[in-house]
């Protein structure tokens, strides 16, 4: 484990998740439905060490979707306090490319909000309606995987 920055007691590693929640003008979203457990979600993965958050949106999102896209703000944070994952959460729009499946994907589709709430797990579903919601501020939430925790 790595160190604080004054040198005292080890401090609990984290991952950094991205994803990107890619909403076209008509207001439908992008999903994919994952190859390892079939469940529907926005695409994203790993945040790589070197790599900026922005940078992975775009990675993640053109790697699972064929979809190249742009970033237009922060719409939350997400941490998975069972397995001590943050995820940051992006609203997007697409700007190129058509839909394609990847190794990590058995379906991408354009869902309406609607298709969102009744498809994905809660988790999951509230990251994409935080992105649709007009609000400025980034939504911070924690979870245990399955369902919204208190704060």
């Amino acid at each position: 484990m790595a160190g604080d920055a004054d040198g005292g007691l080890p401090s609990p590693l984290h991952s950094v998740s991205v994803a990107g929640v890619v909403v076209r003008q008509d207001g439908r979203v992008l999903a994919i439905r994952r190859a390892d457990n079939g469940a529907w979600e926005p695409p994203g993965g790993v945040l790589e060490v070197a790599e900026g958050s922005e940078d992975g949106v775009r990675r993640e999102v053109l790697e699972e979707t064929g979809i190249k896209v742009g970033i237009e703000r922060l719409t939350g944070v997400y941490k998975n306090m069972s397995r001590g994952i943050v995820a940051l959460v992006f609203r997007c729009v697409p700007e190129s490319g058509s839909e394609q499946l990847s190794a990590e994907s058995t379906a991408v589709a354009w869902l309406t909000p609607e298709e969102v709430s009744e498809r994905m797990a809660e988790v999951y579903a509230v990251r994409v309606l935080d992105a649709l919601r007009s609000a400025v501020a980034p939504a911070v939430r924690v979870h245990d995987g399955r369902r919204l925790l208190g704060g």
